[in-house]
C-alpha cells in the first residue's frame, strides 16, 4: 500500500493499522510456503529416485507431504487410458489393504480432472456437487470446513493419474491460498509422473532386450553335436570325466526329453544345460534361463508365465513368461530344488499340459519348451520328506545327467586356470604368467567350491600378484589368508567321506602316516590330502569290493564307503596282489 492509497484511505487509523498487519502477515505467509513448497520437493524427489516397489514410494510420498501441508487425507489414484481407477495408494499403505483405499476414492472428482486435464479446487467438500452424500468421518468444529484440491499426473501429454488431498479449515489454520498448494502439488505430481514413465521404459526395454536376445540367438548358426563344441560352449578340460558327462549330453540332447543335472555348486550347470540346448535339434531357437532361488513365489510365477496389465498392483503393462519366450527352444531352471510346493503345483501342470495363463488373464497359451532343470540337493530325501512332490521329480528326472566335481577331474585344473587367467587378462589389459610352482599349488588345493571357485582363486592371485609371473608364495593358502582353506579345515575333525584323487604309490622309504599327524599337517599346509588309516574293512569284504568293480579301487572306495587312499592301505595291509586288465 503506498502513500498515496494511505492518504485516500477513509478508514479509521485503528482499523488501516489492522489492514496492514493482515498484509504483512500474508506476504510473509507466501515466502514461508515457497520455502515449504521447494524443501518439499527435494525431499520427495529422494524417496522417488530410490528403486523399490512403486507403491510403497508414493505412500512414503504422502506421508512426507501429510508434513508440508496441512493435509487430513491424501491419494495416488492410477488410471488406465480410458480414466479407470488401476490402483488407489494412500497413507500407509500395504498389500493386505489395498482394497481400503478405493472406496474412499472421490470418483467424480478423479474424473473431471480425467477429462478436463486440469487442477480440481473445492472450498467446501460437503456443499459441493462432486461430492454427493459426503460427510465428515471425524469430530469436526461448528465454524470448520473440508477442502479438496486435485491435480493431474501426466506423462507428457496424457493423464495417467490423480494426486488429491484433503484439508481441514478451522480457526487454527495458518492462513495461505489455495493456489499456492495447487502449484505445490503439480510439482509433486510432475515427478510421480516422470517416475512412472521411467518404470514403463525400464519394463518396455526388458521385454525388447529378451525379444532381441531370443531372435540373435535364432539367427545363431549351430552345428549340432559336432566335434570340439565342448569349446564353443565354454566348458574347458579333457578329463575322462569331463568328457563322459559331455558324451551323455550330446546324447541326451538329440532327444526333446527334460534333462535334470545333478552336482555340487560351482560345477558348471549353467554351461552343461547350454550344451544340452546347443547339440539338440533345438540350437537355432531361444535358450531362457531363470534361478528359481533369485526370487520370491510372487514374483517367480510372473516371470515363468508372465502377467497381464493390472493383474496386480504394480503390473502397469502386459509381460511375457519365460515359457512364453521359450517357445520351440529350451527353458533352463536353475536351483529347481530350492521352489515352494504351491509354485511346484503350477509348474506341474505346465509339464504335464504343456499350456498356462499369464498371472491375471484366463488366455489359455499353449508351448512348446524342452527343459532343463539343475539343483545340488538331494532330490530324493525331499520327496521322502514331503519337500518336494513325487509328480514333479518324475517329470524333470527324465534323464539325469551327474556333473564332475573339479576333485574329479584334476587333469584339468591347469587348463582351468590357465583360461580363467586369459579372461581376467583381457578385462583389465594385463599379461600373467602361471609358473610350475603356481600349477603345483592349484593342483593340490581341493576346491570344495569347484570351479566356480578356482576361478575366484586365480583371479584373487593375479590381482594381488607382486609381478606378471604368478608363483607359489603370491597365493592366499600358502600366506595363511585363504578363508576356503579354513572351511575345509573345520571338516578335517568330522569323518571323511569324499572321493579323493587316486593316491600315488610311496616311495620304499616312506611309512605311512598316521590319520591324526597328516590331519595335522593339513590343518597348517591347506591342500593336502587327509588319508586315515583307522581302516575298518575286512579282507574279504575288501576282495569282494575290488573284484565287483573290475579292481578299479575308485569304484571299490566308493561301494565301501572309502576313500581310495583308505583303500590304498588297506591293499599294502593285507598284502593283496591287484590284478591288472
Amino acid at each position: 500500500m503506498n502513500s498515496r492509497q494511505a492518504t485516500n484511505d477513509s478508514r479509521p487509523p485503528g482499523e488501516q493499522g489492522a489492514v496492514l498487519a493482515r498484509t504483512r502477515r500474508r506476504v510473509i505467509a507466501s515466502h514461508t510456503r515457497t520455502d515449504v513448497a521447494l524443501r518439499g520437493v527435494y525431499e520427495i524427489s529422494k524417496i522417488l529416485a530410490v528403486p523399490g516397489r512403486l507403491e510403497s514410494s508414493l505412500a512414503n510420498v504422502l506421508t512426507l507431504l501429510s508434513s508440508f501441508l496441512d493435509m487430513r487425507r491424501g491419494l495416488v489414484t492410477l488410471l488406465d487410458p480410458e480414466g479407470q481407477p488401476e490402483n488407489v495408494v494412500g497413507m500407509g499403505w500395504s498389500e493386505e489393504r489395498a482394497g481400503l483405499w478405493r472406496g474412499r476414492l472421490p470418483e467424480l472428482a478423479v474424473e473431471r480432472i480425467f477429462k478436463t486435464e486440469m487442477p480440481v479446487v473445492v472450498h467446501n467438500m460437503e456443499t459441493s456437487s462432486l461430492f454427493p452424500g459426503w460427510s465428515f468421518d471425524g469430530p469436526l468444529n461448528d465454524n470448520a470446513r473440508v477442502s479438496f484440491i486435485g491435480v493431474p499426473i501426466k506423462d507428457a501429454h496424457r493423464v495417467v493419474g490423480t494426486l488429491t488431498i484433503e484439508q481441514i479449515w478451522d480457526d487454527t489454520t495458518t492462513y495461505h491460498a489455495a493456489d499456492e498448494d495447487v502449484r505445490f502439488l503439480t510439482m509433486v505430481a510432475n515427478l510421480i509422473g516422470q517416475t512412472i514413465r521411467l518404470i514403463e521404459l525400464v519394463q518396455r526395454d526388458r521385454e525388447r532386450l529378451m525379444e532381441q536376445q531370443r531372435l540373435l540367438e535364432k539367427g545363431l548358426p549351430r552345428e549340432a553335436g559336432r566335434k570340439g563344441a565342448a569349446v564353443d560352449t565354454g566348458i574347458v578340460g579333457s578329463s575322462p570325466a569331463l568328457q563322459t558327462a559331455l558324451q551323455q549330453i550330446r546324447r541326451v540332447a538329440r532327444s526333446h526329453s527334460a534333462v535334470l543335472l545333478r552336482g555340487e555348486s560351482g560345477t558348471g550347470k549353467e554351461l552343461f544345460a547350454r550344451a544340452v540346448h546347443d547339440f539338440s535339434p533345438r540350437a537355432k531357437k531361444a535358450f531362457i534361463k531363470l534361478n528359481c532361488a533369485a526370487l520370491p513365489e510372487s514374483v517367480l510365477e510372473s516371470e515363468l508365465f508372465g502377467h497381464e496389465k493390472g493383474a496386480f498392483t504394480g503390473a502397469v503393462a502386459q509381460r511375457k513368461g519365460r515359457f512364453e519366450l521359450a517357445d520351440g527352444g529350451t527353458l533352463f531352471l536353475d536351483e529347481i530344488g530350492d521352489t515352494s510346493i504351491a509354485f511346484q503345483v503350477k509348474l506341474l501342470r505346465v509339464l504335464q499340459e504343456g499350456e498356462f495363463e499369464r498371472v491375471g488373464g484366463n488366455t489359455t497359451i499353449k508351448v512348446d519348451v524342452r527343459l532343463v532343470c539343475a539343483t545340488n540337493r538331494n532330490l530324493e530325501e525331499m520327496v521322502a520328506n514331503g519337500e518336494f512332490r513325487a509328480d514333479l521329480y518324475y517329470r524333470i528326472n527324465v534323464v539325469s545327467v551327474r556333473l564332475p566335481a573339479l576333485r574329479d577331474r584334476r587333469e584339468d585344473i591347469p587348463q582351468l586356470a590357465r583360461e580363467f587367467l586369459r579372461r581376467f587378462d583381457e578385462e583389465h589389459r594385463t599379461e600373467h604368467v602361471l609358473s610350475p610352482s603356481a600349477i603345483r599349488v592349484l593342483e593340490s588345493c581341493y576346491f570344495p567350491g569347484n570351479v566356480r571357485e578356482l576361478e575366484n582363486c586365480v583371479r584373487r592371485t593375479a590381482t594381488l600378484a607382486h609381478d606378471d609371473r604368478i608363483d607359489e608364495e603370491d597365493f592366499a593358502c600358502r600366506n595363511d589368508e585363504c578363508l576356503s582353506a579354513t572351511l575345509w579345515k573345520s571338516a578335517v575333525s568330522k569323518p571323511f567321506n569324499i572321493v579323493q584323487p587316486a593316491p600315488r604309490a610311496p616311495r620304499e622309504e616312506e611309512a605311512p602316516t598316521s590319520g591324526a599327524e597328516e590331519a595335522r599337517e593339513t590343518a597348517a599346509d591347506f591342500g593336502r590330502e587327509v588319508p586315515v588309516d583307522n581302516v575298518k574293512v575286512s579282507r574279504r569284504d575288501l576282495v569282494d569290493a575290488l573284484e565287483a568293480t573290475g579292481w578299479v579301487q575308485a569304484k571299490a572306495a566308493r561301494m565301501l564307503g572309502l576313500t581310495p587312499r583308505q583303500i590304498g592301505y588297506a591293499i599294502r595291509k593285507y598284502e593283496i596282489e591287484v590284478r591288472r586288465f
